[in-house]
């Protein structure tokens, strides 16, 4: 047996967590620069975005990564008890989370040299994260054993998309991810930025004027990537899909149909479920962000 944690990048409600016996350290978020506070434990997620709704383009919330003492806490009761960690953290393009869990593990490893905690770079963020560290509880269900549940965690990682979009660019800029897109520029301000995120990295895919036609090329990208995969020999059912969404539940909902309906008979369509992105990646996209997260099955 061995213990599966991550930072709170992975999205995970918290019921679900418990369900499947995971543990999350979380972020935390502040709208004042001066006081910060835990990501649900503290400022539970609709909060979040009711205040940022409100505040919308007045006042920019912004994050700030789990330390090295909250891994230290999360892990030392494990190790302690000879338990195994798996750790998995946000990729390291976006957050230094990966590293305070490295240091913490070091530091660990000096008063217990038996410990065994592996610290995994996601290389990828929010709702994928999350789908990510339930393909982990799987392994660990069916009785997968450690170092070959690392092993295969590790080979699936970079399969992992995100095909999404934001309300506009506002976010983006004042968050410092707008130079990471090159097509996009401040004189842009009333487009509908189309992104991907692969392998660690954020990626411009296009823009569009409307939310309408943004969310129909999120689907475009999707279909694209699918299409590539059948073409290279790949089998549909081997991929998970999962939805994400920030603020407007309700435009995720009919999103999610549409997808279901565009790619019955493709995807494994009944499986696909919505989940809400949190605070550590909302500060950057805003309060309406929406898109496909995929990834390999474990």
């Amino acid at each position: 047996m061995y213990q599966i944690i991550s930072d709170g990048s992975c999205d995970l409600p918290p019921q679900l967590v418990r369900e499947k016996g995971l543990e999350v350290v979380p972020f935390y978020v502040s709208f004042d620069d001066r006081t910060y506070l835990k990501e649900i434990e503290q400022m539970p997620i609709r909060k979040f975005y009711d205040e940022m709704v409100e505040k919308e383009n007045r006042v920019f919330p912004k994050s700030s990564l789990p330390s090295v003492e909250d891994y230290i806490v999360s892990f030392e009761k494990y190790v302690r008890q000879d338990i195994p960690v798996i750790c998995i953290c946000i990729t390291t393009k976006f957050s230094g989370s990966y590293q305070a869990a490295v240091s913490a593990r070091e530091i660990l490893l000096e008063t217990y040299p038996k410990a065994r905690i592996e610290v995994i770079d996601s290389r990828i963020n929010t709702v994928l994260q999350g789908m990510y560290v339930l393909e982990a509880a799987k392994l660990r269900e069916r009785g997968v054993g450690y170092q070959d549940a690392v092993d295969r965690l590790l080979e699936i990682r970079d399969t992992g998309r995100i095909f999404f979009t934001v309300g506009n660019v506002e976010y983006l800029k004042h968050g410092g991810r707008i130079g990471k897109l090159s097509g996009l520029t401040a004189s842009l301000l009333g487009i509908r930025p189309l992104i991907t995120l692969k392998e660690g990295e954020i990626f411009p895919s296009g823009v569009t004027r409307s939310r309408r036609k943004s969310l129909e090329a999120v689907l475009r990208l999707l279909d694209t990537h699918v299409k590539s995969l059948l073409a290279a020999g790949e089998k549909m059912e081997d991929y998970r899909v999962d939805v994400g969404f920030g603020y407007d539940k309700e435009e995720a909902e009919q999103f999610l149909e549409t997808l279901r309906e565009r790619f019955a008979g493709v995807l494994e369509t009944d499986q696909i479920e919505l989940f809400q992105i949190g605070a550590a990646i909302a500060v950057h996209t805003g309060p309406y962000p929406l898109g496909v997260g995929f990834i390999k099955k474990a």
